[in-house]
């Protein structure tokens, strides 16, 4: 059984497992979100380095934790170096992280590539060294420990609606109870890290960010799947503009037609240094139906 290593344990979070638990059980919530759509069916996660945006993507697993425990958890990953010309599953065996091992959820990839016909490929090279899956995969142990996962890549094209689509499909036909997670930071903001900043440093930067991050969450809020992927393209505000597509199809296909907000934040709020001068933006959003 083919097992992916851990490509980003003791950077992005914590390698050894009792400090991934003391941390994954520091950013859990202490009360459930409130105005949550009654079933959750997709969410959107940051997938910085935990001591960053952990918090944030707790906010969204802990919401499907207060609703029911999926079977399976469809984790649709950004991709941060052309891994894929085409979304790319890693359909069999296991990830490894600090908590264990993961196994995935075979059957569903099946019914995935099945239904795809070609659209989506099998492709576990895809994932060898992208982060923005694995980062999710010790909160998906501790708090779904029972649960399989299924790794999607997807790439910020035109693909990408189509792809969630057909993992949407998938899982009507799979009758499992299911979640959709897609991963994506937003605006990458900062001369110095990331040869972006339209509106200088301090306050006028963060609230350039904050209205360039409003761009693209009102389009997740408003279920607009086909102008992602734009929309990231042209204002820089999401890394994985792919898979916030392709997760808003799949929720579209699963009967969402309601979304939250949970959290909105930036690693400058989360660990400010001086004046803000390069910082990320993170979001956490759901969707669901009544």
């Amino acid at each position: 059984m083919p097992v992916r290593q851990p490509a980003v344990a003791g950077r992005f979070y914590p390698a050894r497992r009792a400090d991934c638990v003391r941390d994954i059980e520091s950013y859990l919530p202490t009360v459930p979100p409130a105005d949550l759509p009654a079933r959750i069916v997709a969410g959107v996660v940051p997938h910085a380095g935990w001591a960053f945006s952990g918090a944030t993507a707790a906010r969204v697993f802990a919401a499907i934790r207060s609703q029911f425990v999926p079977d399976t958890v469809v984790l649709l990953s950004a991709m941060h170096s052309w891994g894929a010309m085409r979304p790319a599953v890693y359909a069999d065996g296991a990830w490894a992280t600090p908590l264990g091992q993961a196994p995935i959820d075979a059957a569903l990839a099946r019914l995935v590539l099945d239904e795809g016909r070609g659209r989506l490929v099998d492709a576990p090279e895809a994932h060898a060294n992208e982060h923005s899956a694995e980062v999710q995969v010790p909160f998906i142990q501790y708090l779904f420990p029972d649960a399989r996962i299924l790794p999607v890549l997807v790439p910020p094209d035109a693909q990408a609606v189509a792809a969630g689509k057909v993992i949407g499909r998938a899982i009507e036909t799979s009758g499992k109870a299911a979640v959709v997670v897609g991963t994506t930071d937003l605006t990458h903001y900062g001369a110095q890290f990331y040869g972006f900043a339209p509106a200088g440093i301090g306050d006028s930067a963060l609230e350039w960010a904050r209205e360039n991050d409003r761009r693209i969450i009102d389009l997740m809020l408003q279920m607009d799947a086909e102008e992602v992927v734009d929309e990231a393209h042209v204002h820089h505000n999401a890394c994985g503009g792919g898979a916030i597509a392709a997760a808003i199809s799949a929720a579209q296909v699963l009967g969402a037609d309601q979304s939250a907000l949970l959290d909105y934040t930036t690693s400058h709020h989360v660990q400010p240094h001086g004046p803000a001068a390069n910082f990320v933006g993170y979001a956490a959003v759901v969707w669901g139906h009544s």
